[in-house]
């Protein structure tokens, strides 16, 4: 596996050759020739058409994160929908650069806390939020994992929960590690796509 840093040229961030030996700082012609299946791909999002560049990548099998010098919800969005599967700051520190790898790499997706809940939330009211409710998920969960699936898939952050539901923070997250175990997710998104899956898609999915 191959690290591929496609920026302008002058982006050569020292720390991303400290969290990666074999990064390869690179141009967006370069990475259409070399990167493949099993590659990860780390995009500038600086870079003219560098939606484009993350979906064809993707479309190969290549595991695509996007960096932004200015990170906002809406290029988010737009890194998510072009296939990247990781959004975050060019500057990230190392460990948090290596994190990104284990998480991304294991079919997960990766946004900073924050950002993660607002993309949720928006994405779960796109997909009809609670009208579309699969009950069948649901009732594998106790009540008190029900609530708090529920409210993580609106939007909702651990601390917002916790208070919501008067819990402390760290039941929050012992209640949302038991619903990913039991519905067999890795993350908030999958949960939501889960949650409002209809009995036709998945049907089709098998």
């Amino acid at each position: 596996m191959t690290h591929f840093f496609v920026s302008q040229g002058h982006d050569n961030i020292p720390r991303w050759r400290e969290a990666f030996d074999n990064m390869r700082l690179c141009s967006a012609q370069q990475a259409r020739a070399q990167a493949g299946h099993g590659d990860h791909v780390w995009v500038m999002s600086n870079l003219d058409g560098w939606t484009t560049l993350t979906s064809t990548l993707s479309a190969r099998g290549a595991t695509l994160v996007v960096l932004s010098y200015s990170p906002s919800s809406q290029e988010a969005f737009q890194a998510l929908n072009a296939g990247a599967r990781g959004y975050a700051h060019a500057l990230s520190p190392v460990a948090l650069l290596q994190q990104i790898v284990v998480v991304t790499g294991n079919q997960g997706i990766w946004l900073w806390p924050e950002l993660l809940s607002q993309v949720v939330g928006s994405t779960f009211k796109a997909l009809s939020g609670e009208n579309a409710l699969r009950e069948d998920a649901l009732a594998v969960l106790t009540q008190r994992e029900k609530a708090v699936a529920l409210a993580v898939a609106s939007g909702k952050s651990n601390k917002e929960v916790a208070r919501e539901l008067d819990i402390t923070d760290r039941t929050v997250k012992a209640h949302l590690g038991a619903v990913f175990r039991k519905l067999k997710v890795r993350d908030r998104m999958q949960l939501i796509l889960l949650l409002t899956q209809t009995e036709s898609s998945l049907m089709d999915a098998e």
